[in-house]
């Protein structure tokens, strides 16, 4: 038991630099709320970062030529087939559309507002870590629990207020890996998912008590077992520090990171007393593909826009995640569809006709629910899961055919295009998204879809991969660090041209290009763009 005096010299370890005059900063960085962040610092801080060290092991014997594959010394767990998880609780069993997004306040009430089963709001990748986005993204959560979010647009002349049904709120916090500058503990940056997960649950749990509810989390990036029993270890040690329910705390575990689709049934047994889901982050799986097996020449992916999930080590991820999942009673969500609406109709029959697609395979695989990144396409994908659910909540019942999902199935590399096209097109994408979230946006519309951190993530890995192995392009070229800045530079005019000139010169378009180049040609792959790119955030602290 801690007394009050450790307490009080655990709190003065902990020092918060960011701005804190507005009163409702005061009100979230409150010393009760920021006690309870310096007890769990002071409990979990080192042992996260072990497991970080333990990551950087991992992947020096994976560059070194080892494949991952399903653990020798936790078979015992996947072979005893008498254990589950925790029984859903009936807020979380009807999870047929979700819609995620950042923690920005209009964007907030929009999304509860969207007709979705489940708001997923994001502290990670859709919403750069800025201060101020961090702080006001709990005051944003805080009000939506409370009902009372409200927000008036002056350039529109429109006020924004939750409707009478508002979806489920789920919250993501950052990864393990991020850290939060603007408050240090012994003079070190704390990890920011334990600020994202002890700032929402001191707030909220409460409120949502007084609901019913419990207080819901999504958990991306792990990669292994051990940090899916850290993660709850800080679900028990908050159980119990506030004298709540065991279970109180509800988790959806982010399946994103090639490791981890190796340990699903590990993480479920770590995690039993309070997983409930667990989650295809699709597109981060595809960057940890190449992240982990970039040393692997016989593993090259092609052009990130030619893998879908009709390849087949995607297609056994899937597969694979949901029958885990069933076999130990827990839900199996879908990935992300980015479409945003096209107001030209032909473009926009074309978006739905993708999808629809999307949906109906993920549907037919057996997951219990999807995700989709714009209101407009909620009752689109609403509509899928309806007619094939034929009325029932989710697909638990669902078991997917007993043909083996063996690791050479998940780590086989598929064909596709390596061409300028796409090298240039990533090159765009790549470039408008590091700029946005070095100015503090997260979630940013570009070229018809809604894209995120992994957006960047994938573009980046794909590039430095080819030019670290000399690949051949379709047309004969060597794609060399060379022939990548020239490209880099001319697409960099191309922007010029398409965002205007005012717009240019106000951005941090020529930083940004500087930054992509160096993080694509470096003889050492950086695991995270957004690790070297938090020096040059806007209001980072």
């Amino acid at each position: 038991m801690l007394t009050e005096n450790t307490d009080r010299a655990l709190s003065a370890c902990l020092e918060v630099r960011g701005c804190t005059a507005d009163s409702q900063y005061q009100q979230i960085l409150s010393s009760e709320a920021l006690n309870f962040l310096c007890l769990l610092v002071s409990e979990f801080g080192e042992r996260r970062n072990q497991l970080l060290t333990e990551r950087e092991r991992k992947q020096k014997r994976f560059d070194a030529g080892e494949l991952p594959d399903f653990r020798e010394d936790t078979k015992a767990i996947r072979e005893d087939k008498s254990w589950k998880v925790a029984a859903l609780p009936d807020a979380l069993k009807d999870r047929r559309v979700e819609i995620t997004g950042p923690v920005d306040r209009k964007m907030v009430i929009n999304a509860l507002n969207s007709g979705a089963k489940v708001f997923m709001c994001c502290f990670e990748d859709a919403s750069s870590p800025t201060w101020q986005n961090m702080v006001e993204g709990q005051i944003n959560l805080r009000d939506a629990n409370l009902g009372t979010i409200s927000y008036y647009d002056n350039q529109k002349d429109k006020h924004y207020s939750l409707n009478a049904n508002p979806a489920l709120l789920i919250a993501r916090p950052r990864g393990l890996h991020l850290p939060e500058q603007s408050i240090t503990f012994n003079d070190q940056p704390i990890p920011g998912c334990l600020m994202d997960f002890a700032l929402y649950f001191f707030h909220n749990y409460l409120v949502r008590a007084e609901k019913g509810l419990g207080v819901y989390y999504y958990i991306p990036k792990l990669e292994c077992m051990e940090e899916a029993q850290w993660w709850d270890d800080v679900f028990r040690f908050t159980e119990d520090h506030f004298s709540v329910e065991r279970g109180t705390i509800r988790a959806t575990v982010l399946i994103e990171t090639l490791p981890a689709v190796f340990q699903m049934e590990e993480m479920l047994y770590a995690m039993k007393d309070h997983i409930v889901a667990m989650n295809c982050g699709r597109w981060d799986y595809i960057f940890s593909y190449i992240k982990t097996l970039k040393n692997h020449t016989d593993r090259i992916l092609p052009d990130r826009h030619g893998v879908g999930m009709d390849q087949p080590f995607l297609k056994a991820y899937s597969q694979l995640l949901v029958r885990t999942c069933h076999e130990r009673g827990a839900l199996a969500m879908g990935g992300m569809s980015a479409f945003i609406p096209a107001k030209d109709p032909a473009e926009m029959e074309k978006v739905t006709a993708k999808v629809i697609d999307d949906k109906e395979r993920e549907a037919r695989n057996g997951h219990d629910g999807t995700w989709v990144a714009h209101p407009a396409l909620v009752d689109l994908a609403m509509s899928v899961f309806d007619a094939h659910l034929n009325g029932q909540k989710n697909q638990l019942n669902f078991q997917s055919p007993e043909s083996p999902i063996s690791a050479e199935l998940l780590l086989q590399p598929c064909q596709g295009s390596r061409d300028e096209a796409g090298v240039r097109k990533n090159i765009r994408i790549a470039l408008y998204y590091i700029e946005a979230w070095i100015q503090g946006m997260g979630c940013v519309p570009i070229y018809g879809l809604m894209e995120d951190a992994a957006t960047a993530e994938i573009s980046r890995a794909n590039i430095w991969q080819w030019i670290h192995h000399g690949v051949t392009l379709d047309d004969g070229q060597r794609f060399t660090a060379e022939l990548f800045h020239t490209w880099l530079y001319q697409e960099l005019d191309t922007i010029k041209q398409e965002v205007g000139e005012p717009r240019y010169a106000a951005g941090r378009f020529e930083e940004t290009a500087d930054l992509f180049y160096k993080l694509s040609t470096a003889d050492e792959f950086a695991n995270f763009l957004t690790l070297p790119s938090y020096a040059l955030l806007k209001g980072a602290a």
